[in-house]
C-alpha cells in the first residue's frame, strides 16, 4: 500500500480508500447498491486497515444515516487506532422533505456536521465534502459555513464532489477573497471507460494542486470482467440490474475491458485488478475509493496495489480509451506547440 499527500496539506492517505455506499440497505436506490450489516462491516473494516488503508469515506445520504452509524460502530468495537484513520464524510443530499433538510446552506451544514459526528461517535471528522452542487446557497455562504466548522475543530480539512472546473475554481476564488479555509480535494467520477475529467477537471486540480479521490472506478462493476457484453446483465444480483449507473458509453467500455482482459489473463489477475492499476498509474490520482458488497470483492480489489502495468501497457490502454478531440482542447494544443520546446540558436 503506498500514501499520497492530500493536496497541499501534510496528511498522507492510502492509495486505495474503502467507500461505505454499501453499507445499510435503506429502501429506494440504497437497497440496490448494497446491504452490509454490522458483523460484515466490522469484517470489512478490519481488513482494510490490516491491508494498510487509513482511509475511510462514507456521507450522510448514504443509507439515510445508515452507514455512518454502521461504521461509527465498527470504528468503536474494533477499537482502532483514531489518531491512524483518515475518516471522510460528506452533506448536500436530501436527509428528510423539510424545507431545510438538504442543500449547503449554513443552517444545513452545521446541523449536519453535528448528525454525522453523532452517527459516527466521533469528536472530529479529518476531511468533511459538499456533495454536489446547490444551486441555490451562494459559495460566500458554504464556505463560511465550512471555515467556522473547521476553525471549531470539528473539521480538519474540507473537500468538494461533482462540481465542474469552473465552480471549483470559483470556490477557490471565494476562499482566497475571503481568507476563508480553502477545498484541498476533488472527489470525482474517473474510469478508464469515463475520461471526461480529463478534459477540464484534471488540468485545473494540477495547477492548483488538488487532491483527487475516484469514487465508482468500475464504473458500477462495468469494468469488473463479470459482463462479456454491452447488452449483458451480469451475473445474478449484479448491481447494474437494478441500477444503471453510473453514466457510460458501454460501447467504449466494453473495447477497453477487451483490452484489458489479455493484460489480466497473463498475470491470472481478475479484469477489475487491472482497471483499478490503470488508475493507480496516473499521477494526478490520490486515492481510489472501493466499495465492495462482499469480502471477496474487497480483496479482489486491494490486490490491485500488487498489479504493476508497464509503460506499454498504460500507453496501450491509453489510447484504447482515449477521448475523441474536443473543442477548445484540441485548439488549445494546436495553438501552445510553439511553446512546447523551448527556443534554440543553431
Amino acid at each position: 500500500m503506498r500514501y499520497h499527500l492530500l493536496g497541499q496539506t501534510g496528511l498522507y492517505v492510502s492509495e486505495l480508500c474503502l467507500g461505505t455506499m454499501t453499507y445499510g440497505g435503506a429502501k429506494g436506490i440504497w437497497e440496490n447498491i448494497g446491504s452490509l450489516q454490522q458483523d460484515a462491516v466490522n469484517e470489512q473494516v478490519q481488513f482494510a486497515f490490516d491491508a494498510g488503508i487509513n482511509f475511510i469515506d462514507t456521507a450522510n445520504v448514504y443509507s439515510l444515516g445508515k452507514s455512518e452509524m454502521l461504521l461509527g460502530q465498527a470504528l468503536k468495537t474494533l477499537a482502532l487506532p483514531r489518531e491512524q484513520l483518515i475518516v471522510a464524510t460528506k452533506s448536500t443530499g436530501s436527509m428528510d422533505e423539510t424545507p431545510n433538510g438538504r442543500g449547503q446552506s449554513r443552517h444545513h451544514i452545521f446541523h449536519q456536521v453535528d448528525a454525522s459526528l453523532k452517527r459516527l461517535q466521533l469528536d472530529y471528522i479529518d476531511l468533511y465534502q459538499i456533495h454536489g452542487f446547490d444551486p441555490l446557497t451562494p459559495f460566500e455562504e458554504s464556505l463560511g459555513a465550512l471555515h467556522d466548522v473547521v476553525r471549531s475543530g470539528r473539521v480538519r480539512y474540507i473537500g468538494l464532489c461533482n462540481l465542474a472546473a469552473w465552480q471549483i475554481m470559483k470556490a477557490l476564488g471565494v476562499s482566497a477573497q475571503h481568507g476563508f479555509a480553502k477545498f484541498v480535494s476533488v472527489q470525482a467520477y474517473y474510469t478508464i471507460a469515463g475520461r471526461d475529467l480529463e478534459r477540464e477537471v484534471v488540468p485545473l486540480l494540477q495547477d492548483q494542486k488538488l487532491a483527487l479521490m475516484v469514487w465508482s472506478p468500475l464504473a458500477g462493476g462495468l469494468l469488473s470482467g463479470k459482463y462479456k457484453a454491452a447488452d449483458d446483465k451480469g451475473p445474478p444480483g449484479a448491481r447494474r440490474t437494478t441500477f444503471d449507473f453510473p453514466l457510460v458509453d458501454k460501447e467504449r467500455a466494453f473495447k477497453c475491458v477487451d483490452a484489458m482482459r489479455p493484460l489480466a489473463q497473463q498475470r491470472q489477475v481478475s479484469v477489475a485488478q487491472i482497471a483499478l492499476a490503470w488508475l493507480l498509474a496516473k499521477p494526478f490520482v490520490s486515492s481510489v475509493i472501493i466499495g465492495a458488497r462482499s469480502m471477496e470483492q474487497l480483496r479482489d480489489n486491494v490486490a490491485a496495489t500488487r498489479v504493476q502495468l508497464t509503460g506499454d501497457e498504460i500507453k496501450m490502454l491509453d489510447d484504447v480509451s482515449q477521448l475523441p478531440p474536443e473543442y477548445p482542447g484540441w485548439m488549445l494544443a494546436f495553438q501552445g506547440q510553439y511553446r512546447a520546446k523551448p527556443p534554440s540558436k543553431e
